[in-house]
């Protein structure tokens, strides 16, 4: 089964934020040479609520695709590309995920494979990813502002942070949530985002979109100070 890890970095101190930007550049060739890796992907974050199109330089992931869970563990725990950014970084967590649905494609092709999604995966993550029309630009992020409020008014929402690949214009989103209910009501039922959502498919906002539901496998590291799993009653240790 098809295992999905996503490791994010928090850095402190200008030299170590220079250098977790010059990763977005210089990461790829150390990634590309890792045993069994696939699909990966660098992305930096958004202030506040990640969120926004202000560049938060304190805040950088790495997402990878891998034949199977063990392999995604020893590879981010052992490949040399992973320890530097740990080295480097004032903190790490990594949350290890096998999708369970995915629709659209990201860079013309389909990067996760789907695996058996019954019962319904408690918690449940989500990812959207979306390269913005220039166009639009303007009008989706005028929308992010009561987005991140209604966010951050989410009690069952255990992890969230806002990526790019390329700033303001390729955007990702990652979510982890208590349960399916919970994050289908905030997806089509709060107002904000549920307009959004609407005005995003009406006016042909993206030039190309994906959204994936995972369950979560694994959490290693800390975010925050904490395990944002740990509170989860179910969660595979």
């Amino acid at each position: 089964m098809q295992a999905i890890s996503i490791s994010f970095f928090r850095f402190e101190g200008v030299f170590a934020r220079l250098w977790a930007f010059a990763q977005m550049q210089f990461a790829r060739r150390k990634l590309e040479r890792i045993p069994e890796i696939g699909f990966y992907k660098l992305f930096g974050t958004g202030t506040g609520e990640g969120f926004t199109p202000v560049p938060n330089f304190g805040v950088y992931a790495v997402m990878a695709t891998w034949p199977d869970l063990e392999t995604a563990r020893a590879r981010v725990e052992g490949a040399q590309a992973f320890r530097d950014y740990r080295a480097h970084a004032s903190e790490s967590g990594t949350v290890y995920l096998s999708a369970v649905a995915s629709r659209g494609r990201w860079d013309a092709r389909e990067p996760f494979e789907v695996s058996q999604a019954e019962p319904a995966p408690r918690p449940i993550a989500v990812l959207t990813r979306a390269t913005v029309r220039g166009r639009h630009l303007l009008r989706f992020w005028g929308r992010t502002p009561d987005i991140s409020e209604t966010v951050r008014a989410q009690d069952h929402l255990r992890f969230k942070i806002g990526m790019g690949e390329v700033p303001w214009v390729q955007q990702v989103t990652f979510s982890i949530w208590d349960d399916p209910e919970s994050m289908l009501a905030f997806a089509y039922r709060s107002s904000s985002h549920g307009e959004a959502v609407r005005r995003v498919r009406d006016g042909r906002w993206f030039k190309e979109e994906l959204y994936a539901r995972f369950r979560v496998l694994h959490w290693d590291g800390t975010w925050d100070g904490r395990d944002p799993l740990r509170a989860l009653a179910g969660t595979p240790a």
